[in-house]
């Protein structure tokens, strides 16, 4: 850091989609979640702590897409012990959102082909070996879940945004520290 530093992160404004589509991302999740969530009290014991966390984890992880449109994205809170008020760089946070965005698609057309195709045949199975098979869930089940179809491209979008923003702050630091020589 210089001494003319101000501390500052040289920000581009989101593109209006951008933020639209970072939004949508915790309402896709929210049904499921919210579903899941139902099932704690009336499942059995075994099943209610993969419940919980799945839905947390989830939502933890739709919410964290608001970062890419949001300042708080861009800088470690100043509570963090040792870290805080610390830039956070663009290019691991762009990897780790187009991953995930790509994996969810990935889920998404495999259980898409799956259904279509059977190309797993064994009947759908709760959670460990032991559980009895169930039949299929129904649309009474995937009405909760269809929502999530859309996660995966919406955080890949907003990913390229933030991308081209950093990009472009990125280029206006480096004119700006020319200019300051």
């Amino acid at each position: 850091m210089s001494p003319h530093d101000t501390g500052r992160v040289a920000t581009v404004a989101p593109r209006p989609w951008a933020v639209w589509a970072a939004y949508a991302v915790p309402l896709c999740v929210l049904p499921s979640a919210l579903w899941r969530l139902s099932l704690v009290f009336t499942d059995d014991a075994v099943t209610r702590w993969y419940m919980l966390l799945l839905s947390a984890l989830s939502m933890g992880l739709a919410l964290l897409t608001l970062g890419l449109v949001h300042r708080w994205g861009q800088r470690v809170p100043h509570w963090v012990p040792r870290l805080g008020g610390r830039r956070i760089p663009a290019r691991p946070v762009v990897r780790a959102a187009v991953t995930g965005g790509w994996l969810l698609v990935a889920v998404c057309v495999y259980f898409l082909l799956n259904q279509r195709f059977h190309l797993v045949q064994s009947g759908w199975v709760g959670i460990g070996g032991d559980e009895p098979a169930h039949p299929p869930p129904g649309w009474e089940v995937f009405r909760f879940y269809a929502p999530l179809l859309a996660w995966g491209p919406l955080v890949v979008a907003v990913a390229t945004d933030y991308r081209r923003r950093a990009a472009m702050a990125r280029g206006t630091t480096v004119r700006a520290a020319a200019r300051h020589w």
